[in-house]
Parts: C-alpha cells; sequence; structure tokens
C-alpha cells in the first residue's frame, strides 16, 4: 500500500499546479464533510419529550459531545503543534472510526448511559481540522484550499442534517440509529477523500519562499509564538470565543432555532447553509490574488469586522419585523460565518507569512478552538442551570447582537495592534514600512 501511494505522489507531483490545487481542495472538502457526518447528524434528531434531571436530553448529548470535542481540542494544541507528515491519512481514518464506533454503542446501550458514547464520539474527532489542514497551509493556494475546506463547516452542518432528516422520515430510522446510519452513507467518501490528501505534493520552494517553511513547533516555540503576538492574539481569541459559541448554538439547536421562528421544512438546512458556503467561498478565495501578505491580512481584519456588521444590523431588523426568518437566518449566518471561517482558515496563514514566522497555523488554531469551545459548554451548562429562561431563537439573536459588537470592537483593536506591529517591526529591520504600493506611518 505504501509503495502504490508513493508511485501515486510521484505522478501527482508531474501534474499542474491548478490540477493539483483542485483535486486537494475538493479531497479536503469532502473529508471535512465526512467527518461532519460522524459528528453532527445526532443533532438533527430533537429527543422531544425526553429529559434527565429537569434538563432536555438533548441538551444533555449536545454539552456531552462538545465536552468530549473540547478536550480534544486542548490535546489538539500540542498534538497538532507537534505534528509531522507522517501517517496522517491513517491517524485521519482511524479516529473518525473510534467515534463511528462510539455511535453504535450510543444506538445500543439504553438511555441515559448512551450520553457517555457521545463524549467519547467527539474525543477524538476535535483534532481532524489540524490532521486535514495540514495537507494545506504553506502554499500559495492556501487561501483558495482552505476556503473550499473551510466552507465545509457551513454547507456540512445543513447537508448532514438533511441527510439524517430523511433517514428518519423516509426510511423510518430511529432517533437514536440515525447517527450511526448517516455515518456507515460517508465511509466511503471518507476513504477515497482521505487516500487524495496523501497523495498531495508537498509545497514547494516558491511556496516556501511565498509563505515561509511550515514545521513542528516545541514548547519553546510555542511560548516564544504567544508572548511574540500576545496582545493581538487575546483580542483574536476573544472574538473567536465569541463567535465559536454562537456558530456552535446555531449548529447544534438550528432545528429548534428555525422552528421557534415559525419556519419548517427538511430542505431548509441544506438551502440556507449552502447559499452561504457560495458566498463564503467567494470571498475568501479571492484573497488568492492578493500577494501582499500585510494587505491580505488586513484585508480578512476588514471581512470579519464586515461579518459582525452584518450578523448584528439582520437580527436587529428581524427584531423590529423589517425582515423575515428566511432572510434573518442567511444573512445573520452569513455574517457568522464571514467572522468564523476566516479564522478556521487564512487569519493564521497569512499572519505566519506576513512576519516571516516559522512554524504552523495548528498550534494558535487548536489555542483558539480550545478557548471558544470551553466558553461553548460554559453557555450551555449556565443556560440549563436556568440561569437564562430563553428559547433557543430567543437565546441566539441575543447572543448574535452581542457577540457582533463585543467582537466588531476586538477585531477593530487587532487590526490596529498588527499594522502598529508590522510597522514598528519594519523600522527594527531598517526597512521602509511600505508594502505593495501602500505606505503606512505611525501617525
Amino acid at each position: 500500500m505504501t509503495h502504490f501511494l508513493n508511485q501515486l505522489r510521484k505522478q501527482a507531483a508531474k501534474m499542474p499546479v491548478a490540477y493539483s490545487t483542485l483535486i486537494t481542495a475538493l479531497a479536503a472538502f469532502g473529508c471535512y464533510t465526512s467527518m461532519y457526518a460522524f459528528r453532527k447528524a445526532f443533532t438533527a434528531g430533537t429527543f422531544e419529550g425526553e429529559a434527565l434531571l429537569g434538563i432536555d436530553y438533548k441538551v444533555w448529548l449536545v454539552i456531552a459531545q462538545v465536552f468530549g470535542y473540547m478536550l480534544s481540542k486542548f490535546y489538539g494544541i500540542r498534538f497538532i503543534a507537534e505534528l509531522g507528515h507522517r501517517r496522517r491519512g491513517v491517524k485521519i481514518v482511524g479516529l473518525v472510526g473510534i467515534a463511528w464506533g462510539a455511535l453504535l454503542a450510543f444506538a445500543v446501550v439504553p438511555a441515559p448511559f448512551n450520553i457517555f458514547f457521545l463524549f467519547v464520539n467527539g474525543l477524538p474527532l476535535g483534532v481532524i481540522w489540524g490532521l486535514v489542514f495540514s495537507y494545506l497551509e504553506g502554499r500559495r493556494t492556501t487561501e483558495l484550499l482552505g476556503a473550499v475546506m473551510s466552507v465545509s463547516l457551513v454547507f456540512a452542518s445543513g447537508f448532514v442534517k438533511t441527510v439524517a432528516r430523511i433517514l428518519m422520515e423516509n426510511v423510518q430510522v430511529t432517533e437514536y440509529w440515525m447517527p450511526f446510519c448517516t455515518g456507515l452513507l460517508f465511509v466511503v467518501p471518507l476513504l477515497i477523500c482521505t487516500a487524495l490528501l496523501e497523495v498531495t505534493p508537498p509545497p514547494d520552494a516558491r511556496d516556501q519562499a511565498l509563505r515561509t517553511v511550515r514545521e513542528p513547533m516545541g514548547p519553546a516555540a510555542r511560548k516564544a509564538f504567544l508572548l511574540t503576538y500576545l496582545p493581538g492574539l487575546v483580542l483574536t481569541v476573544f472574538a473567536y470565543l465569541l463567535f465559536t459559541i454562537i456558530r456552535d448554538i446555531r449548529d447544534n439547536f438550528e432545528v429548534e432555532i428555525w422552528a421557534d421562528i415559525g419556519v419548517s421544512g427538511k430542505y431548509i438546512y441544506a438551502q440556507t447553509d449552502s447559499a452561504i458556503a457560495i458566498a463564503v467561498l467567494v470571498l475568501m478565495g479571492s484573497l488568492i490574488f492578493i500577494r501582499n501578505n500585510l494587505k491580505a491580512f488586513m484585508l480578512i481584519h476588514i471581512m470579519i469586522l464586515t461579518g459582525c456588521l452584518l450578523a448584528g444590523v439582520s437580527t436587529w431588523l428581524f427584531q423590529q419585523g423589517m425582515i423575515g426568518g428566511i432572510g434573518w437566518m442567511s444573512i445573520a449566518g452569513l455574517g457568522l460565518y464571514m467572522v468564523y471561517i476566516p479564522y478556521n482558515a487564512i487569519f493564521f496563514e497569512r499572519l505566519l507569512a506576513t512576519f516571516r514566522h516559522t512554524g504552523n497555523i495548528g498550534f494558535v488554531m487548536y489555542v483558539a478552538d480550545a478557548v471558544g469551545y470551553l466558553g461553548s459548554v460554559a453557555v450551555l451548562v449556565i443556560r440549563e442551570l436556568g440561569l437564562v429562561h430563553l428559547s433557543w431563537g430567543t437565546f441566539f439573536q441575543q447572543a448574535v447582537l452581542l457577540s457582533s459588537a463585543l467582537g466588531g470592537i476586538s477585531v477593530a483593536f487587532s487590526l490596529w495592534y498588527f499594522r502598529q506591529k508590522k510597522i514598528n517591526t519594519n523600522k527594527r529591520q531598517q526597512q521602509p514600512a511600505w508594502e505593495g504600493g501602500i505606505t503606512y506611518s505611525s501617525t
């Protein structure tokens, strides 16, 4: 098998960059979409009428899985930072396989004991993003590759829920067997896409010249990175924390939110999320044409600020009765993912490239992810302890308004900090603070 893959790698290395990029992008998209089938299918169920200790049963399931996923993110800070290139495909398939086995146990073991197996399901899946993205980073085409992969965060959520609802309504699969059966449909796509990633050629000399070499980061390198950019990273992680929380609420309780605003239909999830995915793909993919790293990094900040504005304003308009439920969920969803996806794909890629910092995206991304999912778990627990008495639809609206305001302020300061950081870096290097035809001054 190894010999066969090596032969395929040699053939792939001879392909034109455009073909290789397209295949790699689709493979990453397919791989991560397939993983979502093993992670998010259960959220298509409502488990209506079931509760434990006065708390809705679905909330227990969400908390259990998100808690396992969060712990995986904390482990991933070190695991992904020190990740080499050996046996990545085997790790992806093996970890998803463990998650799938947990879904089988969830179906077989009676409630409430099967809650534990959704915790087990979340544990291995948290590092899949870092494994898949390690094939993509450090390339001159990383924006396009990352954009295609990251829209799976939007598309896969609605698509998987739609598949799961069809299984329950048309094939009469129960809510407990539905997650395992949905995963079954994605086993073959997962294997094919992972194999395609394995034969992806590594970044070439031109990639390394434009984006810096990407290599494992030991403890000393991780500490140095954090200390070098600490103020900007705190602002970034805070904004990411806020939008991870509202994105997770939308993702886990989308069925309840739609119902709360009076919209139904098993295809509504895939329809709205697919449109959002295409819009975000176009926006992010266009950054591939901007070779100047600082200019692209600043534009990414502006894109995120625009996303905060869209999410907040559309929610206010909906509350005033000026737009309908579908329009609000679509525009707010677009704004939400204009914030969330750049942090998952290109923000840290351009950060490293702008400051010519060797290392890898996975480390800092997993720091942000770990904090984000810790916040998500905390919000779920606080709500279910009875400290917040709001429906999921109303709760989501309030969360969007608050996160848009605080996140927008944080991103604005982040833009200012990193701009000044680059100016000061240029001064220390005794180079003019001029890049790509734009002159920056310290005034």
